[in-house]
């Protein structure tokens, strides 16, 4: 089986989409708590972040593995946040440490995060097992067209299992999030209405989106763009025509995310599956992440 034909969803591995999202949806919060945990919080703190809002030592933990590359890059990469929002916390951000120090930093953050979060667990087998599996899946990742899931596999792996984990989720989630750029770009959603469609079907309220730091004005301007073509209300519903677009978004970057997956098969992805139920539920159970997310989990 080659990547490419498990890219288009074509290969014989015999995973289904529902696989595939389920398994982004498991393995999502393990590579978020990143962002919230406490552990990490004093990382970016040590190294000079300003920790009293999440934004300032997020874009660094996030862009370390490009490299020291300025706001353009970024944003690029990022895809949905306001160039405006990127350029204030990375123009400035290797000024303050190197990208080397901050992934330094978040190595030693997530592994005393995860070792709060799981105790003894972490050293469980089932963990082990589960980490071989996901680094397997990541080590089959196409990166070809996809920058953030690239940098992410040229990182040395971690030698013990709980950090090949994390490092294994977040070469995983960021080759979806590639995959799902690229399908919002087929789609014809420029950034701010890539989040405005999504808020349009529910995904998210209006509120947690200004977390993407778009204007009032942006997000008019492109529920006005939407509107025109059809696929919003005047109160900014989503119409049929809508949804139908971020269904196909949605079912596109499923596709675009299952070769890894395809490469471990039904009975792989299965056991992985189960593995990480318990690890999913411990993360969700520290409190550490918010009860909505941008992301749509649960609700797309």
């Amino acid at each position: 089986m080659s990547k490419h034909d498990g890219e288009t969803g074509t290969a014989d591995g015999g995973v289904e989409p529902a696989r595939v999202r389920q398994l982004w949806h498991l393995l999502e919060p393990l590579h978020a708590v990143l962002y919230y945990a406490p552990e990490v919080f004093e990382e970016a703190a040590a190294l000079g972040y300003d920790t009293k809002d999440r934004w300032p030592s997020y874009f660094p933990l996030r862009a370390a593995p490009l490299g020291p590359v300025g706001g353009e890059r970024v944003t690029s990469a990022f895809y949905s946040f306001s160039p405006r929002m990127v350029a204030e916390h990375v123009d400035s951000a290797w000024a303050v440490a190197s990208p080397e120090e901050v992934l330094a930093a978040r190595v030693r953050g997530i592994d005393g995060a995860y070792r709060a979060i799981f105790g003894d667990r972490v050293d469980s087998p089932e963990l082990a097992e589960a980490a071989a599996l996901a680094r397997r899946a990541a080590e089959a990742a196409n990166t070809a067209g996809r920058p953030l899931a690239a940098a992410n596999v040229e990182l040395e792996w971690p030698t013990v299992p709980h950090l090949q984990l994390w490092q294994a989720a977040t070469i995983l989630r960021e080759h979806r999030g590639d995959g799902h750029i690229a399908a919002l770009l087929v789609a014809g959603l420029d950034p701010a209405e890539s989040l405005v469609s999504f808020s349009a079907i529910g995904a998210a309220s209006v509120e947690r989106f200004e977390s993407r730091g778009w204007s009032a004005e942006e997000w008019s301007a492109a529920r006005e763009g939407l509107a025109a073509r059809g696929l919003v209300g005047e109160e900014g519903e989503a119409t049929e025509a809508g949804r139908d677009l971020r269904r196909g978004v949605e079912r596109h970057t499923d596709q675009l995310a299952a070769a890894p997956w395809q490469s471990l098969g039904p009975a792989g992805t299965g056991r992985l599956a189960d593995l990480l139920g318990e690890f999913w539920v411990a993360v969700l159970s520290s409190g550490l992440l918010p009860s909505e997310t941008t992301l749509g989990i649960g609700k797309v």
